[in-house]
């Protein structure tokens, strides 16, 4: 009973941790926002907020506009995550093997990605190579966010492998496994459990950069608010309710991640 609690407490402290902050942040924010109306005579319009979400016709639920950008979003972000982590672990691989070349590929890549602005790297995607390449709105996105935040899951999985005892790779090749088998099932689960934390932080990170595709006229949660904002002239109630959708994922996927630790046996930082 002991240990199913403590288990219980270790999954749900950040949640709880995060919920806690938030409401504290909130209630200050609700009451500096307030404030600011009455001085300015600004009536909240919250109630108008759900025809936005979702409606219903005929007795039947319907996604709205906000709702539809989500489900965009999440396609993006998730599309984007599986291509983020196939980059970083190959170029992670590139960074630390014999070859001179295939270092050279990945440390240049690495720099150029690291050291220039997402929106920069965006644009040329979409205006430059998208058009020569033929690559759809959709497929840019993807192959932005997943090439940004590839270089930087590259340098975790780096640490999570040269973090790793040499002794490990030994044991493998005298098992007589091949260097694929020795990374699937000896060298990249304990490197998972590693980068666990640091890797949940890339894909919150993902989520959140993925918002910046709106650039690209991508019917995204971001852009589907600025969109209810140029009708309605709601831009406190539409871009609130979208900071909160988005908070809502990133809470959802940091308590995901922390069962998933437990159930890895990750140790807590």
């Amino acid at each position: 009973m002991k240990t199913y609690f403590a288990t219980t407490v270790r999954i749900l402290k950040p949640v709880v941790s995060g919920v806690l902050q938030i409401t504290v942040i909130g209630l200050a924010i609700y009451w500096l926002l307030q404030s600011g109306a009455d001085a300015m005579n600004y009536r909240w319009q919250w109630y108008r907020i759900p025809q936005y979400l979702w409606f219903v016709e005929d007795g039947e639920w319907f996604p709205a506009e906000l709702l539809e950008g989500l489900l965009v979003t999440l396609k993006i972000s998730a599309v984007s995550l599986i291509f983020t982590l196939v980059i970083g672990l190959t170029t992670a691989l590139l960074r630390l093997s014999d070859s001179v070349v295939g270092r050279g590929i990945a440390r240049t890549y690495i720099e150029l990605i690291r050291n220039t602005p997402l929106l920069v790297q965006i644009y040329l995607l979409y205006f430059v190579f998208g058009p020569v390449l033929g690559l759809e709105r959709f497929t840019t996105a993807v192959l932005a966010l997943s090439l940004f935040q590839g270089a930087y899951t590259a340098e975790i999985f780096r640490a999570g492998l040269t973090g790793l005892s040499r002794g490990q790779f030994e044991a493998s090749q005298s098992l007589g496994l091949s260097n694929t088998d020795s990374y699937r099932f000896v060298i990249l689960p304990q490197v998972i459990r590693r980068i666990l934390p640091p890797l949940t932080n890339e894909t919150v990170s993902l989520v959140k950069n993925s918002s910046i595709v709106s650039v690209m006229a991508i019917f995204d949660l971001t852009t589907e608010g600025r969109n209810i904002v140029a009708d309605t002239a709601m831009p406190f109630e539409v871009w609130f309710t979208v900071a909160a959708v988005y908070l809502c994922i990133t809470l959802v996927l940091s308590g995901f991640a922390a069962w998933l630790g437990h159930k890895l046996n990750v140790p807590s930082h």
